[in-house]
């Protein structure tokens, strides 16, 4: 996973404090850990990054609800932006709404994976959400009597370029749209890409002509949004009649949308059926299947794919 992120207290004792609690940590003493990050957060009352461990500490490790609660509200107010996801984890604990993840969390989150993405995704997670794609998109277009060939594909959440890859024969052109930017740097790197963006998807979707695109992709990336709506009505804008849009998805028994204990947005089969209809588009493909594993066990999915007339 990503190095932990840290944002500076610009205070050197506070931050030195931080740094002393990180190796009791791993040497697995939280207590003495948790003691050292209140001085810290003593010294600075805005230190995010002190304030956000702090309740990781007392939640993960001394069972502390009420505490982790206090401490998240602390990192949540000390930084607006919520880099460190603070407000997931109040959701998670039952403390707040189940709203959107902050677009700079995101951000945050896949810069600080970047070097590490494919080792850690592929290697340790068996991740496998490019191939999904392409064996749905195949079985997809035999079923409604088309050529698996597509002139222009946008690819959503692009990341280090795994789909670009997995799609490249069955591609003329291929654009891809990512938060990170580390990420798109090393998308750049396997030049499959006519043009990379660094933006929230809705946005780089609004900026494409209607009718202008006859695939589109979004692997691994409905898990990091609360509300599909908004990306389906821009999917639905930008595909041309008769185009595809291919993607996967964590699942559960239950309705509508849920955060896992991973961090990450569930979305039941009816609901995405729903918001599919709901913007025009017609489900040409729905399976049960899982794009990576979590704790050596395949994770609940779908792979989708929608149709417009």
């Amino acid at each position: 996973m990503p190095t932990r992120l840290f944002l500076t207290s610009g205070n050197v004792l506070a931050d030195r404090r931080y740094d002393f609690a990180r190796d009791l940590l791993l040497r697995g003493d939280s207590a003495a850990a948790a003691e050292l990050l209140e001085q810290a957060v003593e010294l600075e009352s805005g230190f995010a990054s002190a304030w956000f461990t702090l309740g990781e500490i007392r939640e993960d490790q001394l069972g502390d609800r009420a505490g982790a609660i206090a401490a998240y509200q602390h990192a949540r107010a000390a930084d607006p932006q919520d880099r460190h996801g603070a407000r997931l984890r109040l959701s998670r604990l039952g403390a707040a709404d189940l709203d959107p993840m902050s677009p700079a969390y995101v951000g945050a989150l896949f810069d600080q994976y970047a070097p590490r993405f494919e080792k850690s995704l592929v290697g340790d997670l068996g991740y496998r959400g490019p191939a999904l794609l392409l064996e749905a998109i195949q079985d997809a277009a035999r079923t409604l009597g088309r050529p698996a060939r597509f002139a222009r594909a946008l690819d959503l959440g692009c990341g280090t370029g795994l789909a670009g890859r997995a799609f490249a024969p069955i591609v003329d052109e291929i654009i891809g749209f990512d938060l990170s930017a580390q990420m798109i740097e090393r998308c750049r790197a396997t030049r499959l890409y006519t043009r990379l963006v660094v933006t929230d998807l809705v946005a780089g979707l609004a900026g494409e002509p209607p009718a202008s695109a006859n695939l589109i992709l979004a692997a691994d990336v409905l898990v990091y949004m609360r509300d599909v709506g908004p990306m389906l009505r821009e999917v639905a804008r930008v595909l041309m009649p008769g185009s595809l849009f291919a993607f996967t998805a964590e699942t559960h028994d239950g309705d509508g949308v849920v955060l896992t204990e991973g961090l990450r947005f569930a979305q039941s089969g009816a609901y995405l059926k729903g918001e599919i209809a709901d913007v025009g588009l017609s489900v040409a493909l729905l399976d049960n299947a899982s794009a990576r594993n979590e704790h050596d066990r395949p994770l609940p999915g779908l792979v989708v794919v929608a149709t417009k007339s």
